[in-house]
């Protein structure tokens, strides 16, 4: 006659199992990511000196208005849609108690805060629904998500694209 054997399974066995699955997702996301860098936002046959404009100088806001010419505003469309890892450092757009879950994702330190913004090809609105806690604005972070090419206004600049984000981390140098 043939034995049954009845598997039992621990709770922490359980748990640990639902971890796994439920890590699983986040992890091949970010390793199916591909990973770019900011002169990948720029479109083929688009020299980076060519997104450089010039501005003016408003007096009465103390400010520096950049004007880019139609090189500023091309846009990569074979990222639309497309998985990517991409580093850059936060200047948050909307911040909770919790941290930041809204932010343009900028290439440099400083960029649209001390200096005019770089050209809309140069800025990503990132959408994240895991908060990044405020005290880590300063580091330079990798964001995984989905990218969109979408012109956009901020109230810091005009944006090329926007990116769900599905994972932001330390960038690690």
């Amino acid at each position: 006659m043939r034995q049954i054997h009845q598997t039992c399974f621990s709770r922490r066995s359980v748990l640990a199992l639902g971890a796994l699955v439920f890590a699983l997702p986040r992890h091949a996301i970010a390793a199916g990511a591909r990973e770019i860098t900011w002169e990948d936002l720029i479109p083929p046959g688009v020299p980076y000196s060519e997104i450089i404009g010039e501005g003016e100088l408003d007096e009465e806001n103390d400010s520096w208005n950049p004007i880019y010419d139609a090189n500023a505003t091309k846009l990569n469309e074979a990222l639309d849609g497309a998985s990517i890892r991409i580093p850059g450092f936060i200047v948050p757009l909307e911040v909770s108690p919790e941290g930041v879950t809204s932010f343009l994702l900028v290439p440099y330190v400083g960029a649209c805060i001390h200096v005019p913004p770089p050209p809309p090809n140069q800025l990503v609105v990132v959408r994240s629904e895991t908060p990044w806690p405020g005290d880590g604005l300063w580091d330079a972070v990798w964001v995984t998500g989905i990218m969109r090419t979408e012109l956009q206004s901020t109230e810091l600049g005009k944006t090329g694209y926007a990116l769900t984000a599905n994972q932001i981390e330390v960038y690690d140098w």
